[in-house]
């Protein structure tokens, strides 16, 4: 047992160098499309409602949705630079008031995002087809809040209306070559933006942040 273990440790060694080598990278433009699964997380949610008087400090939980975009850049070698659009959703799923005193479930309503980034990710280029990457990004999100409904109650608890925030974003994946020119894309993204107002017109105002968790499979196109 011993000499086998010895034996896997040398292979594991002299495969180190192969595997870290670094192999040439091929710079240039490209383009690419993902779709995945958002994961929103509980966010907390403040307000005000005018037609009782009343301010609100409430916790808001969402089921998943879908993430979708696509990116157009320059590979600089080690270094990508792009720009990238996407649309996230998720549907509300429970609203609470902070303090335990009421649990709204099947709530009708839903939270969008429309974003707009500028990534930088670093390429951890080496021997094999698959290189993973590490990166991050800042723009833009412009959030979609809709008419949200509790059962038994045809008055909105939250009315529908959009709000543009600063969004970031960071995170990795696994660039698969499948060719010179194409390549599978595997990643995860975190996102999150600064506090959305919702409401600034109407009977109530609803203070949220959106962040969430993102993973999708995509194709990036070299030219």
């Amino acid at each position: 047992m011993k000499r086998h273990l010895l034996l896997l440790v040398a292979l594991a060694t002299i495969m180190i160098p192969a595997v870290c080598a670094a192999a040439q990278p091929h710079p240039g433009p490209y383009l690419s499309g993902f779709i995945g699964v958002n994961v929103p997380q509980t966010t907390d949610v403040t307000g005000y409602d005018y037609f009782v008087g009343k301010s609100f400090n409430e916790r808001v939980e969402f089921d998943p949705g879908i993430n979708i975009g696509g990116t157009g850049g320059y590979d600089f070698g080690f270094v990508r630079l792009e720009g990238e659009l996407s649309y996230k959703s998720g549907d509300i799923k429970t609203i609470s008031d902070q303090s335990g005193q009421y649990r709204y479930r099947n709530v009708d309503g839903s939270l969008e995002a429309f974003a707009m980034m500028c990534n930088a990710f670093f390429d951890l280029h080496n021997s094999s087809p698959v290189t993973p990457y590490l990166g991050g990004g800042i723009g833009f999100a412009t959030m979609y809040l809709s008419d949200t409904f509790v059962p038994g109650d045809p008055v909105p608890i939250y009315q529908a209306d959009s709000d543009t925030v600063f969004a970031y974003q960071a995170g990795g994946g696994l660039d698969i070559a499948l060719n010179r020119r194409l390549s599978l894309d595997l990643s995860y993204r975190y996102f999150a933006t600064t506090k959305a107002k919702f409401g600034s017109n109407s009977d109530v105002t609803t203070d949220l942040t959106f962040r969430s968790h993102n993973t999708a499979v995509g194709f990036r196109v070299k030219f």
